[in-house]
């Protein structure tokens, strides 16, 4: 077996080293999540906790339609497509629509019912708060009772016109948010 002795001045940055790594073993594995800055409406209630905090990339699909009051055509939102990363860009899941549907790569998914929208500045789709029904397959959608949706980035309809020549056309548009997935405390 080899003998090591640390030089007599390693010893403390050794020391510190070591308790340095022993603090960080004993943190969470994320930093806690605040909705301090969040507009009421999308604030999670109190009694909940953030399970998993995940980054959505993908793009969101339009379609132009004929307004409802039949006095021009709109590019109406379709749904989702997007991967659902970790903090480190580790793929985790996915987000598609319809119906609205955040599922983990274990297995487990749940849809949702929207409670309610804010802004989240010009050319950004609006942050979101949606109540979740209850998840299939076991993992770690079980006990989800809200996601948020927020730091958004793009993702709103096209400016592309939508006139009765483009009646029916998709267009896809980029977009990235965070999901914050919650679970009652």
């Amino acid at each position: 077996m080899l003998d090591f002795t640390a030089p007599r001045h390693a010893i403390p940055a050794l020391t510190v080293l070591g308790a340095a790594l022993l603090l960080s073993a004993c943190a969470p594995m994320s930093a806690r999540y605040s909705q301090e800055q969040l507009p009421n409406a999308v604030k999670v209630p109190d009694g909940h906790q953030v399970a998993m905090q995940t980054v959505g990339v993908g793009k969101i699909a339009y379609e132009c339609k004929t307004k409802k009051d039949m006095t021009g055509h709109e590019w109406v939102f379709v749904g989702p497509d997007a991967a659902l990363n970790d903090r480190n860009g580790m793929q985790v899941g996915t987000y598609v629509g319809p119906p609205a549907t955040w599922a983990n790569l274990d297995g487990s998914k749940v849809t949702a019912t929207q409670v309610a929208v804010a802004p989240a500045g010009a050319g950004n789709i609006p942050y979101q708060l949606v109540k979740a029904n209850p998840a299939t397959g076991s993992g770690a959608m079980q006990g989800v009772s809200y996601i948020q949706r927020v730091a958004t980035s793009g993702g709103v309809a096209p400016s592309s016109p939508c006139g009765m020549e483009s009646i029916g056309a998709r267009q896809w548009v980029p977009y990235q948010a965070d999901y914050i997935f919650w679970k009652a405390a």
